[in-house]
């Protein structure tokens, strides 16, 4: 019992040495301490590269459309002549159908057939960026179509407007060609009468 044992020094370490005695014998060890674990720290991953500018979308483009649309709609003479000067010849679906929508402010059919011929082509084209305007092209389609009957309607009224004014130059200057003939004839003095012969050889005779 450790109770009983002497606390004097002597004796104290002759007992801490058979307890160690003891414990080797027995295989008894203290615990070792586990070893430190080495702790890797991974670097961060690298931070992504800045994300280039995408392709506008669909919707992106007809807005850009419709925006241009209401800006040529306010131009006129030289301003609008200059727009379809830096628009000509467009090669992408969205400037053919811009340049269309600037010659269809024109007021001027050969303009208007133009523009028509114009949203044709966007139509046939088969590319994806083509058919994404399809449906604003058929829309500007129907429109110019009912455009180009109204200009169709108005060139022909005109036309019979002019044919009216030329007939009726030529009957005004038939009145006029008529009136200056009656001047003509109340303008004449009047002819004198001619005496009769037998009043004239009464009074010759004594």
């Amino acid at each position: 019992m450790l109770s009983s044992v002497d606390h004097r020094p002597g004796k104290r370490l002759v007992f801490c040495a058979a307890l160690a005695a003891c414990l080797a014998a027995a295989g008894c060890t203290l615990p070792r301490q586990a070893p430190a674990q080495t702790v890797i720290i991974e670097p961060a991953p690298a931070s992504a590269a800045p994300a280039t500018a995408t392709a506008p979308t669909a919707g992106d483009t007809v807005a850009q459309l419709l925006q241009h649309a209401d800006r040529v709609r306010g131009l006129q003479g030289a301003e609008l002549a200059q727009e379809i000067a830096r628009l000509n010849d467009p090669g992408a679906p969205a400037d053919q159908l811009r340049l269309a929508m600037a010659l269809s402010q024109t007021r001027q059919l050969y303009d208007l057939v133009r523009a028509q011929e114009l949203l044709q082509r966007v139509l046939a084209n088969p590319t994806q960026e083509a058919r994404e305007l399809h449906v604003l092209a058929r829309l500007l389609g129907a429109r110019y179509a009912e455009q180009r009957r109204l200009e169709d309607q108005l060139e022909r009224q005109n036309q019979q407007v002019r044919e009216l004014q030329r007939r009726l130059g030529d009957t005004q200057d038939k009145l006029d060609a008529l009136r200056e003939i009656e001047r003509s004839l109340t303008s004449r003095p009047p002819a004198a009468p001619a005496s009769a012969p037998n009043s004239r050889a009464r009074q010759a005779a004594p």
